[in-house]
């Protein structure tokens, strides 16, 4: 169906929220699948898994650096052609990992090219347009369901590379995964919303203007700080729990599931999240999110390892899992106005990546240096802890466009 004809049938936010959706599961699920690929790559090289670990951490920190460029692009010259630049990067980085065989070749596509196809692709863009197009009132519920249904792709795309891995290989599992980025072409041009009505941006106001001012905002720096943890968290568990789970029980489908599981869950927790936004302020719901994450963390690597414990486990942080994601993007949207979001919510973002590297790549290097990641579980809950504290001074407010700039 043409985009016009979509935009006369449905509301123009309804489009928008359901292309959203598509390109956020899609982008998001093919980039969840490079847990899967990491122990079978590194067996067949016999590389450490330190070497395809790095390679992944490079992704997150590439995705963190490019998301403020493509958030400018976006703002500057429109989400569509930053959207269409992200998807032909991810489709190279993805065409050169399917075929990389050297360290080098890994880091580059898996690395650098699928870290910036990311970037231009996922939730940093697509909930940046819809919160252009939704009003204050209606942004928080509108957000968390583009994030929630963008969870579907982590649902099911997990299972659909364990099942390609253990029949074809992992060169096999990442080209059929580039070709599911292929219907993103198909969304983008529905992916077009002007700043709506009423909207607490102030259009006059430069957008380099309003970037300096959220520096000189305490709300905004904490807020880029305690997402720091949250890269960290993801990042660590979408590449390192299913080996884990693998090892401690045994099995290499339950490990390949608990993201599937993850995925689920999330869907609850993401709208769950959306609808407390309307009642409670989000810092408060920030901070819980966070420090119930190390709670469960705490609970999961003491009770004894079985099956039982590691679904349980998926489907609690499942629910923890990506519900911070609208409710940060709606709180810089609400400091600041859509008008500038993409590029705040780049440099937010850029905080989440740099945790994110870490994330990854600790993981890998303590797990070649001790055999285990017990270490990393508790860095993970120190820095759960620290989060839920940092949230707790942020304020859900709009910033004054008539006070003065902070040098």
């Amino acid at each position: 169906m043409p985009a016009d004809t979509a935009r006369r049938t449905l509301s123009p936010t309804a489009v928008i929220i359901a292309a959203g959706s598509v390109v956020v599961a899609l982008s998001f699920g093919v980039r969840s699948v490079f847990g899967i690929v990491l122990d079978p790559m590194s067996t067949e090289f016999g590389w450490p898994r330190e070497i395809f670990s790095l390679s992944l951490a490079i992704q997150n920190m590439v995705w963190g650096l490019a998301q403020p460029f493509f958030g400018l692009i976006a703002d500057r010259y429109g989400d569509r052609r930053a959207l269409w630049l992200g998807l032909a990067v991810y489709l190279a980085g993805m065409a050169l990992s399917a075929l990389g065989v050297t360290p080098l070749m890994q880091h580059l596509g898996a690395g650098v090219f699928v870290g910036m196809g990311i970037a231009g692709t996922a939730f940093g863009l697509v909930l940046s347009v819809v919160g252009r197009a939704v009003s204050e009132e209606k942004r928080a519920r509108a957000l968390a369901l583009t994030a929630a249904l963008g969870s579907l792709g982590q649902m099911s795309m997990p299972l659909i590379a364990a099942w390609l891995t253990q029949a074809y290989g992992w060169q096999t599992t990442i080209a059929v995964m580039a070709l599911l980025l292929v219907p993103i072409a198909f969304c983008i041009p529905y992916l077009k919303a002007a700043t709506p009505a009423g909207s607490t941006a102030d259009p006059e106001v430069a957008i380099g203007t309003i970037v300096r001012r959220a520096f000189g905002h305490s709300s905004y720096v904490l807020l880029t700080l305690g997402f720091f943890v949250c890269g960290f968290h993801v990042a660590f568990m979408t590449v390192h729990l299913p080996v884990y789970v693998a090892e401690v029980c045994g099995s290499v489908a339950l490990g390949a599931a608990t993201l599937s599981i993850i995925g689920f869950a999330n869907v609850i927790g993401t709208l769950l999240g959306g609808e407390l936004a309307q009642r409670f302020p989000k810092p408060w719901i920030l901070s819980a999110i966070y420090g119930l994450r190390a709670v469960v963390i705490f609970v999961f690597i003491t009770v004894p390892p079985s099956p039982l414990s590691a679904i349980l486990f998926s489907v609690v942080i499942g629910i923890l899992w990506l519900a911070t994601v609208p409710l940060t993007s709606g709180l810089v949207a609400t400091m600041f106005g859509p008008r500038a979001l993409g590029t705040l919510y780049g440099i937010v973002f850029l905080s989440h990546q740099v945790g994110s590297f870490l994330g990854v790549w600790i993981g890998g290097r303590v797990y070649d240096a001790t055999g285990g990641y017990d270490l990393v579980w508790y860095i993970a809950i120190a820095l759960g802890i620290l989060s839920a504290i940092v949230h707790l001074p942020v304020r859900d407010r709009p910033w004054s466009a008539s006070a003065p700039v902070a040098a």
